[in-house]
């Protein structure tokens, strides 16, 4: 197969790396890339929970990091909150909150989220001293830099690029027509 036929091996889950939920036997992957500061990426956040459930076991949805450093100052301290958590089982809890609590993403929120999660404190405010998620969360960025993107939150469906600027109702429809093919 030539290069250019290959699957993008961005747009393939890594059960290593990524934070997936629903089966791998699902016959359609959304993979997300956001950023925690991002209030269009807090409205997507809140529709994909109404929307994930509909699809049932048919849909695994997996989320990236795409901190836009420039225009969100704390979003990238917040992916490594996430990934931090997620190395103690509970990366969907810790996105859920700071997503709900977007405006309040500095260290100390960081936190007492944590806290709240019941998170090994010790071993959290090591590793986010110690900055040890942040190279993953820049390989995420650096991965939806090759896809080009520019904004978030930016959505593939089964490899497909989904423009969800005019509506999230275009993810739910790409999403029905991935299931019937």
């Amino acid at each position: 197969m030539s290069a250019s036929l290959r699957p993008n091996r961005l747009l393939k889950p890594d059960e290593a790396t990524d934070h997936i939920h629903g089966p791998a036997s699902a016959l359609v992957t959304l993979i997300e890339y956001g950023d925690f500061e991002c209030p269009a990426c807090f409205q997507a956040s809140t529709a994909l929970k109404v929307m994930l459930p509909h699809f049932e076991d048919g849909l695994r949805h997996v989320f990236r990091h795409f901190p836009l450093r420039e225009v969100h100052p704390h979003a990238e301290l917040a992916a490594e909150a996430a990934e931090a958590a997620g190395a103690q089982g509970q990366f969907w809890p810790m996105h859920d909150l700071l997503f709900a609590n977007q405006q309040h993403l500095k260290d100390k929120h960081l936190q007492d989220y944590a806290a709240r999660l019941g998170l090994d404190m010790a071993r959290f405010e090591n590793e986010m001293k110690d900055h040890v998620y942040l190279q993953r969360v820049q390989e995420h960025l650096a991965g939806g830099r090759q896809l080009a993107l520019r904004s978030t939150p930016a959505f593939y469906v089964n490899g497909v690029f989904t423009d969800v600027s005019f509506g999230l109702q275009h993810l739910r429809e790409a999403i029905e027509r991935a299931l019937a093919a």
